[in-house]
């Protein structure tokens, strides 16, 4: 079997891209995987997908406001939970899909940028708060709306049904994936 696009991509007219080179080449070392590459596919776009619109669209937006993807998650994760804009630790970890060691350090950094503070938690006495600094505040708000302009630019290749289905499998496979790791 050659590099040459799958008969997909031919019928369709749709130049390879490296799913298909990759698909190809898998194809020629082990024909036995014939048609059984398709998850390798598909994952292999969800990856470049997320690598191009990261590099591309969401980091560039953090950088210009001096954070990094992690210090904007925290942030907007704060501003997100609503006034007063605190929340535990614990309950920061969680929202972020992180460690609680890399929160820390997160943490740390994000309070000697004068972005948040750790106050005391109103109920408990031993534990304490993550609380956004108004610094932090005006900042996140400010830069949203370039933000989710820049997202819609993301996207634009896809019509607004497109990008509703997309969506939809995603979150769907996303939740399915998950269930089968965790049940």
């Amino acid at each position: 079997m050659t590099n040459e696009p799958d008969e997909k991509n031919a019928q369709t007219q749709v130049p390879p891209d490296r799913a298909d080179r990759a698909r190809a080449q898998w194809r020629r070392e082990i024909p036995a995987l014939g048609d059984k590459l398709d998850p390798m596919v598909l994952l292999g776009r969800l990856t470049e997908a997320a690598q191009v619109m990261a590099n591309g669209y969401l980091i560039p937006a953090y950088a210009e406001i001096g954070l990094k993807t992690g210090e904007f998650d925290v942030l907007a994760t704060l501003v997100r939970s609503g006034s007063p804009y605190k929340l535990t630790p614990t309950e920061l970890y969680r929202s972020t899909m992180m460690s609680s060691g890399g929160m820390t350090a997160r943490l740390d950094k994000l309070e000697k940028a004068g972005l948040i503070e750790r106050c005391p938690h109103p109920d408990d006495r031993r534990a304490l708060m993550v609380c956004l600094t108004d610094d932090a505040l005006s900042k996140i708000k400010a830069m949203m709306p370039a933000y989710v302009e820049r997202q819609h630019t993301a996207v634009a290749g896809l019509s607004d049904d497109e990008r509703r289905l997309l969506s939809e499998l995603l979150a769907k496979l996303i939740r399915t994936a998950d269930d089968k790791n965790t049940g």
